[in-house]
């Protein structure tokens, strides 16, 4: 039989904060897979290597894990306001499924750097040397991010001295501002509550805090758990029976949140809500060897996605834990020290990160101004992405 040849898209694979994705202009996209649905899907499947039942993506960009299996399309902005339009595809894995119903907060570090690399940034935006403010509309949930990204002699610099826990090298600074990152389509805190009892078969009643800003996430007390918050990676994804625990907390959550009917509606939602457990702050040695200092930290919070631990920490987690840190009550507030707070400064995996938040509350309506906090980017390689042509 007659195979078909393969086709090249053009592409960039790019490192930003503690994630990596293949990066695309949305009209260097075949046709098909210019507009939302199953070519665009099979498309985005294929360049990554999913479904892979044995979770290696080998055939594909991807690196088999939450932060590595990721896509971005981008396009100039068709509002005035704005710079570019970004939308976020998480690939699974194991499963022939792109789940856009979220953002990823590591790679929103990459896209100002991409757009103004790409054309798709006004050059009268861009000074010769100094800091490019880029305005990035997030398609998938409908926000705005403000990204502040270096220049040098016309083009972004890349390099630097800026360092960030979970990532091995030195790069240039890119400072990132989540504009109102409270959930737009309803409260921050889904069930009206700070705290809530969340009943979940097989595990019990376990006090939570849900709330709906950055990304949809759930709180849950480490010490409820059996944990103490400073668990690395092997300690979480080599047991089956944890992940089982945790993903049936997810779903139950995502129920309680209101973005499923039914827990088992949660297999088709993979990337949101995520699902994390917090301690009041504590000394361990992060995965990288590096001791980290109670006294230096706020408190420690591991955070799982797409079923397995972060080895860091995802960014729009971070947003989350920030906005519930600044609000007083919330399980997160309560381990870190309570009170009232504009910032916070947590423990994670791979060391340490900080995050500056801004809440206000109207009666019993708690809303959030903007989420800041730094990470850095790079260009690891770019070219053309291969796939078999008849692939979507």
């Amino acid at each position: 039989m007659a195979h078909v040849p393969q086709i090249k898209i053009p592409a960039t694979y790019m490192r930003g904060g503690t994630s990596k994705g293949v990066f695309f202009r949305l009209d260097d996209l075949p046709e098909a897979a210019r507009q939302p649905g199953p070519a665009r899907d099979a498309l985005l499947l294929r360049v990554i290597g999913s479904p892979d039942p044995y979770q290696k993506q080998i055939d594909g960009m991807g690196g088999a894990t939450s932060s590595t299996s990721k896509t971005v399309i981008l396009s100039k902005s068709a509002s005035p306001d704005h710079d570019v339009d970004y939308l976020f595809g998480q690939v699974s894995i194991d499963k022939p499924f792109v789940d856009w119903s979220g953002n990823c907060g590591n790679l929103s570090a990459a896209v100002g750097p991409f757009a103004i690399s790409n054309g798709l940034v006004d050059p009268e935006r861009i000074p010769e040397s100094g800091v490019a403010t880029v305005r990035i509309w997030q398609a998938n949930i409908g926000k705005t991010i403000v990204s502040r990204v270096p220049i040098t002699n016309g083009e972004v610099q890349e390099t630097g001295d800026f360092e960030l826990d979970g990532v091995t090298f030195p790069a240039a600074e890119v400072a990132v501002e989540f504009m109102n990152p409270a959930d737009g389509d309803g409260a921050m805190f889904p069930t009206g509550n700070l705290v809530d009892e969340l009943e979940v078969p097989g595990v019990g009643t376990l006090e939570a805090t849900m709330i709906s800003a950055g990304i949809p996430t759930v709180f849950i007390n480490a010490e409820a758990l059996g944990y103490t918050g400073t668990e690395l990676q092997e300690a979480i994804n080599g047991d089956t029976k944890a992940l089982a625990m945790f993903e049936s907390i997810r779903a139950h959550a995502a129920v309680r949140m209101g973005l499923i009917q039914d827990v088992a509606e949660a297999a088709e939602r993979q990337h949101t809500p995520k699902v994390a457990f917090v301690a009041p702050p504590s000394d361990y040695v992060a995965s990288s060897g590096k001791a980290i200092q109670a006294g230096d930290i706020d408190l420690v919070v591991r955070a799982l996605s797409m079923g397995k631990l972060h080895h860091a920490m995802m960014g729009t987690a971070a947003v989350a834990i920030a906005t519930a840190a600044a609000v007083p009550g919330t399980l997160v507030n309560l381990a870190a020290g309570g009170g009232e707070r504009n910032s916070v400064h947590f423990g994670h995996p791979s060391g340490t990160l900080r995050v500056g938040a801004e809440a206000s509350s109207s009666g019993d309506q708690w809303t959030a101004t903007k989420a800041v906090m730094s990470r850095s980017a790079r260009v690891l390689m770019e070219g053309w992405v291969r796939i078999p042509g008849d692939a979507f």
